[in-house]
Protein backbone atom coordinates (compact mmCIF):
# COMPACT_ATOMS: atom_id res chain seq x y z
CA UNK A 1 0.00 0.00 0.00
CA UNK A 2 1.34 3.42 -1.36
CA UNK A 3 1.91 5.90 1.19
CA UNK A 4 -0.17 9.28 1.29
CA UNK A 5 1.57 12.08 -0.33
CA UNK A 6 2.91 14.66 2.59
CA UNK A 7 1.03 17.82 2.32
CA UNK A 8 3.19 20.10 1.50
CA UNK A 9 1.78 23.75 2.31
CA UNK A 10 1.29 22.54 5.73
CA UNK A 11 3.13 24.73 8.01
CA UNK A 12 4.01 24.99 11.68
CA UNK A 13 1.51 28.37 12.24
CA UNK A 14 -1.63 26.16 11.60
CA UNK A 15 -0.53 24.34 15.06
CA UNK A 16 -1.65 27.48 16.73
CA UNK A 17 -4.40 28.95 14.70
CA UNK A 18 -8.19 28.84 15.76
CA UNK A 19 -8.49 26.36 18.18
CA UNK A 20 -4.75 26.43 19.27
CA UNK A 21 -5.44 30.59 20.87
CA UNK A 22 -4.08 30.30 24.68
CA UNK A 23 -1.27 27.34 23.38
CA UNK A 24 2.12 28.16 24.46
CA UNK A 25 3.65 27.82 20.83
CA UNK A 26 7.06 25.60 20.02
CA UNK A 27 5.78 24.92 16.57
CA UNK A 28 6.81 27.84 14.81
CA UNK A 29 10.51 28.84 14.99
CA UNK A 30 10.08 32.41 15.30
CA UNK A 31 12.59 33.91 18.44
CA UNK A 32 9.97 34.67 21.30
CA UNK A 33 9.58 38.99 22.69
CA UNK A 34 10.33 39.96 18.96
CA UNK A 35 10.20 42.49 17.23
CA UNK A 36 13.15 43.68 19.85
CA UNK A 37 12.26 47.01 20.90
CA UNK A 38 14.11 49.12 18.93
CA UNK A 39 13.37 47.52 15.83
CA UNK A 40 9.56 47.85 16.41
CA UNK A 41 10.33 52.10 16.96
CA UNK A 42 12.35 52.02 13.74
CA UNK A 43 9.19 50.25 11.56
CA UNK A 44 6.78 52.55 13.21
CA UNK A 45 8.75 55.61 12.31
CA UNK A 46 8.53 54.81 8.50
CA UNK A 47 5.10 55.23 8.59
CA UNK A 48 5.18 58.71 7.62
CA UNK A 49 7.01 57.73 4.55
CA UNK A 50 4.60 55.25 2.99
CA UNK A 51 3.23 58.00 0.47
CA UNK A 52 6.03 57.60 -1.21
CA UNK A 53 7.19 54.61 -3.59
CA UNK A 54 9.50 52.17 -2.07
CA UNK A 55 13.06 52.47 -2.93
CA UNK A 56 15.51 49.74 -2.48
CA UNK A 57 18.80 51.08 -2.91
CA UNK A 58 19.71 51.51 1.05
CA UNK A 59 18.56 47.95 1.92
CA UNK A 60 19.88 46.51 -0.89
CA UNK A 61 23.32 48.22 -0.20
CA UNK A 62 23.32 47.13 3.29
CA UNK A 63 22.44 43.56 3.05
CA UNK A 64 25.36 43.79 0.01
CA UNK A 65 27.73 45.08 2.43
CA UNK A 66 26.75 42.36 5.08
CA UNK A 67 27.65 39.74 3.12
CA UNK A 68 31.02 41.35 1.00
CA UNK A 69 29.06 41.29 -2.02
CA UNK A 70 27.86 43.51 -5.09
CA UNK A 71 24.88 44.97 -5.29
CA UNK A 72 24.09 43.42 -8.34
CA UNK A 73 24.37 39.95 -6.48
CA UNK A 74 21.23 41.04 -3.85
CA UNK A 75 17.48 40.31 -4.68
CA UNK A 76 15.50 41.72 -1.60
CA UNK A 77 12.15 39.78 -1.60
CA UNK A 78 8.67 39.51 0.12
CA UNK A 79 10.05 36.75 2.73
CA UNK A 80 12.34 34.12 1.53
CA UNK A 81 9.49 32.51 0.36
CA UNK A 82 9.09 34.15 -2.56
CA UNK A 83 12.39 33.31 -3.72
CA UNK A 84 11.08 30.08 -4.49
CA UNK A 85 8.54 30.78 -6.02
CA UNK A 86 10.43 32.89 -8.06
CA UNK A 87 13.09 30.55 -9.08
CA UNK A 88 10.38 27.96 -10.03
CA UNK A 89 9.10 30.25 -12.51
CA UNK A 90 12.72 31.48 -14.13
CA UNK A 91 14.51 28.48 -14.07
CA UNK A 92 14.28 25.58 -17.20
CA UNK A 93 16.15 22.76 -15.42
CA UNK A 94 16.17 19.01 -16.91
CA UNK A 95 16.67 17.36 -13.62
CA UNK A 96 15.52 18.47 -10.83
CA UNK A 97 16.80 17.09 -6.90
CA UNK A 98 15.38 18.71 -3.52
CA UNK A 99 16.95 16.84 -0.43
CA UNK A 100 14.96 15.81 2.47
CA UNK A 101 13.45 16.22 4.43
CA UNK A 102 13.40 19.89 4.40
CA UNK A 103 10.92 22.93 4.36
CA UNK A 104 8.31 21.91 1.67
CA UNK A 105 7.65 24.99 -0.06
CA UNK A 106 10.45 24.91 -2.45
CA UNK A 107 9.41 21.36 -3.38
CA UNK A 108 5.64 23.00 -3.44
CA UNK A 109 6.97 26.22 -5.93
CA UNK A 110 8.49 23.52 -8.47
CA UNK A 111 5.72 21.85 -8.56
CA UNK A 112 3.44 24.75 -9.08
CA UNK A 113 5.34 25.88 -11.77
CA UNK A 114 5.08 22.58 -13.48
CA UNK A 115 8.30 20.83 -12.61
CA UNK A 116 8.93 17.03 -12.25
CA UNK A 117 10.59 16.85 -9.30
CA UNK A 118 12.91 14.14 -7.89
CA UNK A 119 13.55 13.79 -3.96
CA UNK A 120 17.02 12.64 -2.15
CA UNK A 121 16.17 11.17 1.18
CA UNK A 122 18.14 11.35 3.89
CA UNK A 123 18.91 8.84 6.43
CA UNK A 124 17.71 9.57 9.98
CA UNK A 125 20.36 6.50 10.66
CA UNK A 126 23.22 8.71 10.15
CA UNK A 127 22.19 11.81 11.44
CA UNK A 128 20.52 12.70 8.47
CA UNK A 129 24.15 13.55 6.83
CA UNK A 130 24.48 14.99 3.53
CA UNK A 131 25.13 12.65 0.83
CA UNK A 132 25.65 12.32 -3.18
CA UNK A 133 22.69 14.03 -5.39
CA UNK A 134 22.40 12.30 -9.28
CA UNK A 135 25.28 13.82 -11.47
CA UNK A 136 22.73 14.76 -13.73
CA UNK A 137 20.84 17.31 -11.43
CA UNK A 138 21.39 20.56 -12.80
CA UNK A 139 19.08 22.16 -9.73
CA UNK A 140 19.52 21.21 -6.32
CA UNK A 141 18.11 22.72 -3.72
CA UNK A 142 18.62 21.52 0.12
CA UNK A 143 18.22 23.71 3.76
CA UNK A 144 21.36 24.36 6.15
CA UNK A 145 20.78 24.23 8.58
CA UNK A 146 17.97 22.14 7.82
CA UNK A 147 14.39 22.28 8.54
CA UNK A 148 12.85 20.44 10.23
CA UNK A 149 15.85 17.77 11.24
CA UNK A 150 18.02 21.12 12.89
CA UNK A 151 21.58 19.28 11.13
CA UNK A 152 24.17 22.26 10.66
CA UNK A 153 25.85 20.60 7.26
CA UNK A 154 29.32 21.45 6.69
CA UNK A 155 29.93 24.36 3.88
CA UNK A 156 32.41 21.89 2.55
CA UNK A 157 29.70 19.24 1.81
CA UNK A 158 27.33 21.59 0.25
CA UNK A 159 30.16 23.29 -1.82
CA UNK A 160 31.09 20.42 -3.17
CA UNK A 161 27.53 19.70 -4.49
CA UNK A 162 28.38 22.59 -6.52
CA UNK A 163 29.16 21.70 -10.61
CA UNK A 164 29.52 23.97 -13.96
CA UNK A 165 25.95 23.81 -15.50
CA UNK A 166 24.17 23.30 -12.02
CA UNK A 167 22.25 25.42 -9.94
CA UNK A 168 22.61 24.82 -6.24
CA UNK A 169 20.42 26.84 -4.23
CA UNK A 170 20.90 26.77 -0.30
CA UNK A 171 17.86 27.85 1.84
CA UNK A 172 19.76 29.56 4.91
CA UNK A 173 17.22 30.97 6.75
CA UNK A 174 18.05 29.48 10.20
CA UNK A 175 21.71 30.58 9.30
CA UNK A 176 21.46 33.24 11.83
CA UNK A 177 20.46 31.17 14.74
CA UNK A 178 23.75 29.49 14.77
CA UNK A 179 26.51 30.94 16.23
CA UNK A 180 29.28 32.86 13.90
CA UNK A 181 27.06 31.51 11.19
CA UNK A 182 29.57 28.94 10.62
CA UNK A 183 29.18 26.72 7.55
CA UNK A 184 27.86 29.53 5.41
CA UNK A 185 27.83 30.13 1.89
CA UNK A 186 26.39 33.25 2.04
CA UNK A 187 29.80 35.46 1.17
CA UNK A 188 31.22 32.74 -1.31
CA UNK A 189 31.45 33.55 -4.83
CA UNK A 190 34.26 31.10 -6.47
CA UNK A 191 31.83 27.97 -6.42
CA UNK A 192 31.95 26.35 -9.95
CA UNK A 193 27.89 26.53 -11.66
CA UNK A 194 25.08 28.80 -9.99
CA UNK A 195 25.08 28.91 -6.26
CA UNK A 196 22.00 30.89 -4.79
CA UNK A 197 21.58 31.74 -1.45
CA UNK A 198 18.32 32.55 0.33
CA UNK A 199 17.88 33.91 3.60
CA UNK A 200 15.28 35.41 5.56
CA UNK A 201 14.72 37.65 8.50
CA UNK A 202 11.99 36.26 10.06
CA UNK A 203 13.58 34.02 12.52
CA UNK A 204 15.87 35.81 15.27
CA UNK A 205 13.85 38.93 14.55
CA UNK A 206 10.33 38.47 14.65
CA UNK A 207 9.30 39.47 11.22
CA UNK A 208 7.24 36.91 9.81
CA UNK A 209 4.22 39.29 8.73
CA UNK A 210 6.27 41.88 7.65
CA UNK A 211 8.20 39.52 5.01
CA UNK A 212 11.28 40.08 3.93
CA UNK A 213 14.01 37.79 2.93
CA UNK A 214 16.72 38.10 0.02
CA UNK A 215 18.79 35.87 -2.49
CA UNK A 216 22.18 35.99 -2.60
CA UNK A 217 23.82 34.57 -6.16
CA UNK A 218 25.57 35.54 -9.49
CA UNK A 219 24.39 38.48 -10.97
CA UNK A 220 22.86 37.76 -14.74
CA UNK A 221 20.59 35.41 -12.28
CA UNK A 222 19.48 37.95 -9.88
CA UNK A 223 18.78 40.33 -12.62
CA UNK A 224 16.11 37.77 -14.19
CA UNK A 225 14.89 36.67 -10.99
CA UNK A 226 14.15 40.67 -10.36
CA UNK A 227 12.37 41.12 -13.28
CA UNK A 228 10.24 37.91 -12.45
CA UNK A 229 9.07 39.91 -9.77
CA UNK A 230 5.79 42.37 -9.61
CA UNK A 231 6.73 46.21 -9.36
CA UNK A 232 7.81 47.28 -5.91
CA UNK A 233 7.94 44.01 -4.15
CA UNK A 234 8.89 44.75 -0.72
CA UNK A 235 7.29 47.41 1.19
CA UNK A 236 8.95 50.21 2.82
CA UNK A 237 8.78 48.86 6.52
CA UNK A 238 10.55 45.69 5.54
CA UNK A 239 13.02 47.55 3.67
CA UNK A 240 13.83 49.69 6.72
CA UNK A 241 14.26 46.10 8.39
CA UNK A 242 16.79 44.93 6.03
CA UNK A 243 18.56 47.37 6.05
CA UNK A 244 18.93 48.27 9.88
CA UNK A 245 18.96 44.44 10.55
CA UNK A 246 21.94 44.16 8.29
CA UNK A 247 23.69 46.63 10.42
CA UNK A 248 26.68 46.25 12.95
CA UNK A 249 24.46 46.65 16.15
CA UNK A 250 22.33 44.09 14.58
CA UNK A 251 24.51 41.66 14.01
CA UNK A 252 25.81 42.02 17.38
CA UNK A 253 22.41 41.12 19.17
CA UNK A 254 21.78 38.47 16.80
CA UNK A 255 24.76 36.70 17.57
CA UNK A 256 24.21 37.05 21.05
CA UNK A 257 20.68 35.56 20.74
CA UNK A 258 22.01 32.73 18.81
CA UNK A 259 24.65 31.82 21.40
CA UNK A 260 21.84 32.19 24.41
CA UNK A 261 19.88 30.25 21.90
CA UNK A 262 22.42 27.73 21.97
CA UNK A 263 21.98 27.06 25.58
CA UNK A 264 18.76 27.08 25.69
CA UNK A 265 18.53 23.85 22.90
CA UNK A 266 21.65 22.44 25.52
CA UNK A 267 19.18 22.44 28.21
CA UNK A 268 15.54 21.28 26.02
CA UNK A 269 17.82 18.09 24.57
CA UNK A 270 19.52 17.10 27.86
CA UNK A 271 15.87 17.25 29.17
CA UNK A 272 13.88 15.00 26.19
CA UNK A 273 17.12 12.63 26.41
CA UNK A 274 15.29 11.82 30.00
CA UNK A 275 12.50 9.94 28.49
CA UNK A 276 13.54 6.61 26.97
CA UNK A 277 10.73 6.25 23.87
CA UNK A 278 12.00 9.97 22.93
CA UNK A 279 15.29 9.72 20.07
CA UNK A 280 17.11 12.33 18.43
CA UNK A 281 19.11 11.79 15.22
CA UNK A 282 21.75 13.88 14.40
CA UNK A 283 23.24 17.18 16.25
CA UNK A 284 20.69 19.97 16.08
CA UNK A 285 21.99 23.40 15.47
CA UNK A 286 19.02 25.72 14.58
CA UNK A 287 16.01 26.88 16.53
CA UNK A 288 14.57 23.61 16.73
CA UNK A 289 14.61 19.78 17.75
CA UNK A 290 13.14 17.25 15.51
CA UNK A 291 12.19 13.97 17.43
CA UNK A 292 11.18 10.35 17.03
CA UNK A 293 8.57 8.39 19.24
CA UNK A 294 5.79 5.98 19.39
CA UNK A 295 2.14 7.57 18.96
CA UNK A 296 3.81 10.52 18.09
CA UNK A 297 0.18 11.80 16.65
CA UNK A 298 -1.61 11.19 19.95
CA UNK A 299 0.95 12.78 22.13
CA UNK A 300 1.22 16.20 20.04
CA UNK A 301 -2.72 16.25 20.55
CA UNK A 302 -2.48 15.56 24.55
CA UNK A 303 0.11 17.86 24.66
CA UNK A 304 -2.39 20.68 23.51
CA UNK A 305 -4.94 19.64 26.35
CA UNK A 306 -1.35 20.16 28.26
CA UNK A 307 -1.24 23.85 26.77
CA UNK A 308 1.40 22.91 23.99
CA UNK A 309 1.62 23.25 20.35
CA UNK A 310 4.25 21.17 18.74
CA UNK A 311 5.08 20.71 15.11
CA UNK A 312 3.28 17.49 13.67
CA UNK A 313 5.91 15.90 11.31
CA UNK A 314 4.88 14.18 8.72
CA UNK A 315 4.16 16.60 6.30
CA UNK A 316 7.67 16.26 5.53
CA UNK A 317 9.12 13.82 2.85
CA UNK A 318 11.35 11.43 4.51
CA UNK A 319 9.38 11.44 8.07
CA UNK A 320 6.29 9.72 9.10
CA UNK A 321 3.50 10.37 12.01
CA UNK A 322 6.20 9.57 14.64
CA UNK A 323 8.08 12.37 14.17
CA UNK A 324 7.74 15.76 15.86
CA UNK A 325 9.78 19.26 15.94
CA UNK A 326 9.77 21.20 18.56
CA UNK A 327 11.01 25.21 18.92
CA UNK A 328 13.60 26.09 21.50
CA UNK A 329 12.37 27.98 24.29
CA UNK A 330 14.15 29.84 27.38
CA UNK A 331 14.59 27.08 30.14
CA UNK A 332 11.75 28.00 32.36
CA UNK A 333 9.25 28.05 29.09
CA UNK A 334 11.19 24.34 28.45
CA UNK A 335 10.83 23.25 31.84
CA UNK A 336 6.83 23.35 31.98
CA UNK A 337 7.14 21.79 28.35
CA UNK A 338 9.32 18.76 29.74
CA UNK A 339 6.67 18.71 32.45
CA UNK A 340 3.81 18.53 30.08
CA UNK A 341 5.33 15.71 28.05
CA UNK A 342 6.01 13.34 31.03
CA UNK A 343 2.70 13.62 32.46
CA UNK A 344 1.90 12.58 28.51
CA UNK A 345 3.88 10.43 28.42
CA UNK A 346 3.26 8.63 31.58
CA UNK A 347 -0.47 8.39 31.36
CA UNK A 348 0.24 6.76 27.68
Amino acid sequence: MTAPEPDLRHHGDAEVRADGLGLVDLAVNVRTGTPPTWLREHLAATLGDLAAYPDQSAARAAVAARHARPVEEVLLTSGAAEAFVLLARVLTPRHIVVVHPQFTEPEAALRDAGHHVHRVLLSPGDGFRLGAVPEEADLVVLGNPTNPTSVLHPAEAVAALARPGRTLVVDEAFMDTVPGERESLASTRDLPGRVVVLRSLTKTWGLAGLRIGYVLGPAPLIADLGAAQPLWPVSTPALAAAEACSGPAALAEAELAAAELALWREHLVKGLAAFPSVRLYGEPAASFVLVRLPNAAAVRRRLREHGFAVRRGDTFPGLGEEWLRIAVRDEATTDRFLNALEAVLGSA
